[in-house]
């Protein structure tokens, strides 16, 4: 354990902080009204912009967090050092600035979409997951990824799946999941990639 966070700190910090935020509020439920992502709120009152970032270090249940820190494991530790095998040390830096603009990023759309919406909440780290899971796929797109962690397929194909199914589940679905976080932090994800590491679009092509 100490080698990994060693190896990872940046990681291995969110990691642990995502799961330890989002225990504490399944044991205390009053805190999810002070820590979620409130959109009509932040539109009146700026002093809740802090929401933005509390909101992605806590989920909705234990199925959420599980799917969430499930995928995070397998792509947030690899990714980080794969910056630092890139950058050195600043790899771990550039790895933390990736997360954390990619879970604020991801919101903008929501805060904007849903800022009259008395009722709408959200929170979960998806949109900076997203972010962290394509920006992996620029560097390995034909590792094999698992379709509802069942069904192998190559990772560029279940980039392309997926960017699909969130923009006709933004418009169409009606399943209380902020379809639009994953949609804009993929996109941010891969943006921010392509900012630190322009060579990254090359690299990608050339395994075709």
């Amino acid at each position: 354990m100490l080698q990994t966070f060693q190896a990872t700190p940046v990681a291995s910090v969110i990691f642990a902080l995502t799961i330890g935020m989002s225990l504490f509020v399944f044991s205390n439920p009053h805190w999810f009204g002070r820590l979620m992502l409130h959109p009509h709120t932040i539109h009146r009152d700026r002093s809740r912009f802090y929401t933005i970032l509390t909101s992605g270090l806590i989920h909705k249940d234990w199925m959420h967090l599980l799917f969430n820190m499930m995928t995070f494991y397998y792509f947030g530790f690899s990714l980080e050092s794969m910056f630092v095998q890139f950058s050195g040390a600043a790899g771990h830096l550039y790895f933390a600035l990736l997360y954390l603009l990619s879970l604020v990023l991801s919101d903008v759309p929501t805060i904007l979409q849903h800022r009259n919406s008395i009722g709408y909440y959200s929170l979960g780290a998806s949109g900076a997951i997203c972010a962290v899971l394509f920006s992996f796929i620029l560097f390995q797109p034909k590792a094999m990824l698992g379709l509802f962690m069942i069904i192998p397929m190559p990772a560029y194909l279940f980039a392309l799946l997926f960017l699909g199914y969130c923009v006709w589940a933004s418009k169409k679905a009606n399943d209380g999941i902020n379809h639009d976080a994953h949609l804009y932090g993929a996109l941010t994800g891969i943006a921010l990639t392509l900012l630190l590491y322009p060579w990254s679009i090359r690299h990608f092509i050339g395994q075709f």
